[in-house]
């Protein structure tokens, strides 16, 4: 990996993944709500799937609330059914959830998975996977509420163990229960620099 171009540069926007409900416990509304706030408070722009569904409506609500940028990148069939959040700063309409995926990474410096649904876990898993491939050089973070994403740090653990994941690919996810923290440590991060092949010939 070329170290000049694995330099990340400094955050200005964020990209949050997370799940179009509620969930059953209080505190992931909290979470969210808690986060949307924190990262207008910094002046770091909202990237989001651009619904006013669950979790993303309420990140979205309160980043808004404290005055931060919103922008909202919606997939057109969602978009025909009537989910667009009506006070964003600005949003865009993709085709279908690849091009939606594809532009919220273009637009992005970070991505932070709040509790979600497979939609949720394969975009965090996605973006995880272009770091690891140095398709880019974006930390990925996930907002650890009520140790939500406890059991996907074993299963990485598992895999290591396991002999398909070095550890340096395994720690590239950071994965905090507090958002100032999990942020803080987004804007230390730096891209590992190892190969993902283990023990193969011309890796």
């Amino acid at each position: 990996m070329n170290s000049a171009t694995a330099t990340p540069r400094p955050l200005a926007s964020v990209a949050v993944f997370c799940g179009s409900n509620f969930g059953t416990a209080a505190e992931h509304a909290a979470a969210a709500a808690q986060l949307g706030t924190l990262l207008a408070q910094r002046g770091l722009t909202l990237v989001y799937g651009g619904t006013h569904k669950g979790l993303m409506g309420v990140v979205a609500d309160a980043a808004l609330a404290a005055g931060g940028t919103v922008v909202g990148v919606i997939n057109q069939r969602l978009h025909e059914r009537g989910h667009l959040h009506a006070g964003l700063t600005r949003h865009e309409i993709a085709p279908d959830m690849r091009a939606r995926k594809a532009r919220m990474a273009e637009l992005a410096d970070a991505f932070i998975a709040l509790p979600g649904g497979l939609g949720t876990l394969e975009e965090l898993l996605e973006a995880a996977t272009l770091t690891q491939l140095g398709d880019h050089h974006k930390p990925c973070g996930a907002l650890d509420v009520r140790g939500f994403y406890r059991p996907l740090r074993a299963l990485l653990e598992t895999a290591t163990d396991e002999g398909f994941l070095k550890p340096e690919h395994r720690e590239l996810l950071l994965i905090e229960p507090d958002p100032a923290r999990l942020l803080e440590r987004m804007a230390a991060w730096t891209p590992p620099t190892v190969t993902k092949w283990i023990g193969q010939p011309g890796s």
